[in-house]
């Protein structure tokens, strides 16, 4: 059996970001009867995501690595992982307060919706994975150009 080294993870949670966001993109351009293939894709890709996530995680702490090198990692891996448990946190939470207060409960505390996991989920975790995969190839070049 083959194993993966972290450079290998790294590159594949790049490319089903860069494939998951072009999906997004691409969404609405999408006629209706196509759109049927690009759901499933959504889940298997997110879930993909999501299991590339752990992956990098449990490969960098396993490999035992120092330094900044291991901090941009682990924020790339925790920032997949976090995007859809925030998603599924958000909703879930959303779902319950109004399960238990009644179907106004946002209205009536002055919110639309959900705030902490909703920006957690749409803003933090996506810039988290960014900067982490900006620094990690800044890191990675260095290494390898030997500076």
């Amino acid at each position: 059996m083959k194993r993966f080294s972290v450079t290998t993870i790294f590159w594949a949670l790049v490319g089903v970001f860069v494939a998951i966001v072009s999906n997004m993109m691409l969404a609405p351009l999408i006629p209706i009867a196509l759109k049927i293939y690009t759901i499933p894709f959504m889940f298997i890709s997110w879930a993909v995501f999501f299991v590339l996530g752990l992956a990098l995680i449990f490969l960098t702490a396993k490999k035992k690595m120092k330094g900044l090198l291991k901090k941009f990692l682990l924020l790339t891996g925790a920032s997949a992982i976090g995007f859809p448990v925030f998603v599924i946190l958000h909703n879930l939470v959303y779902g319950l307060f109004i399960y238990f207060f009644g179907q106004g409960f946002w209205e009536r505390v002055g919110l639309g919706d959900e705030p902490f996991f909703f920006i957690m989920a749409i803003i933090v975790c996506p810039l988290g994975f960014l900067f982490g995969v900006v620094g990690t190839i800044v890191l990675f070049t260095k290494r390898r150009n030997g500076f």
